[in-house]
């Protein structure tokens, strides 16, 4: 047998927890022979490791270590006979629940090898789906930049919007790393509504009538012209929050002050865009897009709204399934014809082509039954993602890299048949204020209750005494398959009512859309 052995620097502050993650053992995969892995010794780790993967048997391995070196030497050595398939060290950029769900579709990838997280969190850490690196700044280019030369990173995953629009993926590009997100520029698609909306007019893109205003008084004589329901918006990023439907005058003139004058949203609320309120069902299309050409993924549809029914404020997302029903076949080229391409190709024709996964939340029209542009995002909806990744059977790494280096052309992707569902557990009182460092049980009693059911990290940490508790609003993300919709429904339900979070709540009604005849009663 032949080895080729790469010897990894020193990394600071590893630790795993009860499980064999990162850059280990779960990382090597069953496209490669057996491998062996030795961790060099150190006064400050516990032991020595070493191990032997028969990737013709089970694919995920599970051994349990500690290290808590700053300076030990990771020396890995891999057989490389046989082996033909190139093999990448990913870098994914977050710590949400999308990001915990593109690791765990990463870490099954055979093209790749290890899988970093920054920050990550809590949650992806233990579940073994990543190496977490809490302590990478990834405001900081020139960090990340030296992260990825130190490890090996041959790709890079930005997720979210706010270093995308700082130009991380621009730095990144410009050092020679391949990158999945889009240029600053690319990315103001997302930063800006209204530089989203001046797209849309100028390449007939179909999107609601709106007017951009940065007075409130102009504001506020433009609602009253147009009459409620009317829809506000803050123009730049504000954490999914900056969105206000208002059913009566008197509401609408209270978003815009809170935006213009009290400034809630900051910059991002400096200028707000008054939109038609357009009456029909969303739907969210993502497709990846490599400069040139885009291919769909799967369809899915999320749940904004905070309270069952769809009543209550916004929210980053509540649930979601995939497929979505209302998102035929039909009607997904029709997206694609009129609203992706278009914008693919618009951006690059303003100079600024789109690299990376383009997230169109769209609205069909209940009179006209075609789709309309809402907003774009730039990156994963934190919801939809969940029930994407348990259901892409694609190599998302070579996928990943194809649409950072401009080769989507002739890729195809590979989706398990059924359907997916993720409820969203979030603390009480979100998305106002809320309690934190709450402490959350039974997640691994969760995730037993049924096949093919996975729990995503949103917001969690670890407390003094090794408690997993909740730090944010969205924390828990229970995800299942099942052969249908009902079935990963069901599945999804009895692993949330299994989880003891007396400060966690959720909704009860996550797939009514899908199911009109049905009546879902739960308590919570």
């Amino acid at each position: 047998m032949a080895f080729t052995t790469l010897r990894l620097p020193p990394y600071p502050k590893l630790v795993t927890n009860n499980r064999f993650s990162g850059i280990f053992a779960s990382q090597f995969h069953s496209s490669a022979l057996p491998s062996r892995l030795v961790l060099g010794s150190s006064s400050s780790c516990v032991g020595t490791l070493s191990l032997s993967i028969n990737h013709h048997s089970s694919p995920w391995s599970s051994t349990a270590f500690t290290c808590f070196s700053q300076t030990s030497e990771l020396s890995v050595s891999v057989d490389t006979y046989g082996s033909n398939t190139e093999r990448v060290v990913v870098l994914v950029i977050g710590g949400g629940g999308r990001e915990h769900a593109l690791c765990y579709a990463l870490q099954r990838s055979p093209s790749c090898d290890a899988v970093f997280c920054a920050p990550g969190n809590a949650g992806i850490s233990t579940s073994g789906n990543a190496t977490c690196i809490p302590d990478l700044d990834i405001f900081d280019s020139s960090a990340v930049i030296s992260f990825c030369r130190k490890w090996g990173v041959g790709l890079v995953v930005v997720e979210p919007e706010a270093p995308l629009v700082s130009g991380l993926a621009n730095d990144l590009v410009t050092a020679g790393i391949p990158t999945f997100g889009p240029s600053a520029e690319a990315a103001a698609l997302a930063g800006s509504k209204d530089f989203m909306k001046t797209i849309c007019h100028k390449y007939g893109i179909p999107t609601a009538k709106y007017q951009t205003f940065s007075d409130a008084s102009a504001a506020k004589q433009y609602i009253k012209e147009q009459g409620a329901p009317i829809v506000i918006k803050a123009d730049g990023l504000a954490a999914g929050k900056g969105v206000a439907v208002a059913s009566t005058l008197e509401e609408a003139y209270k978003a815009v002050d809170s935006m213009l004058v009290e400034g809630i949203f900051g910059s991002a609320g400096y200028q707000v865009i008054v939109e038609e309120f357009v009456e029909g069902e969303e739907a969210s299309f993502f497709a990846l897009v490599d400069g040139e050409n885009a291919i769909p993924l799967e369809s899915a549809q999320d749940y904004k709204r905070v309270g069952d029914g769809d009543t209550d404020p916004n929210t980053g997302g509540m649930g979601a399934y995939s497929p979505a029903p209302v998102l035929t076949k039909e009607l997904q080229n029709v997206v694609m014809e009129s609203i992706i391409l278009p914008t693919v190709k618009g951006m690059s024709m303003e100079g600024c082509k789109f690299v990376g996964v383009l997230y169109a939340g769209l609205l069909i029209d209940k009179k006209s039954g075609l789709p309309k542009l809402i907003e774009y995002n730039v990156r994963f909806g934190d919801s939809e993602c969940q029930v994407l990744m348990v259901r892409l059977e694609s190599d998302l790494a070579k996928v990943m890299l194809a649409t950072s280096r401009g080769e989507l052309k002739g890729v195809s992707l590979k989706w398990s048949p059924g359907s997916a569902m993720v409820v969203v557990m979030a603390s009480k009182g979100y998305p106002g204020s809320y309690e934190k460092e709450t402490v959350i049980r039974n997640l691994e009693e969760a995730e037993c209750v049924a096949p093919a059911v996975k729990v995503f990290h949103a917001g969690t940490a670890f407390d003094s005494d090794g408690n997993l508790i909740g730090t944010g609003g969205r924390v828990l993300g229970i995800t299942a398959k099942g052969r249908d919709l009902e079935e990963a429904r069901d599945k999804a339900y009895l692993a949330v009512e299994e989880i003891n979070w007396p400060e966690g709540f959720y909704r009860q009604d996550i797939g009514w859309r899908a199911f009109p005849q049905k009546q879902f009663s739960r308590n919570a």
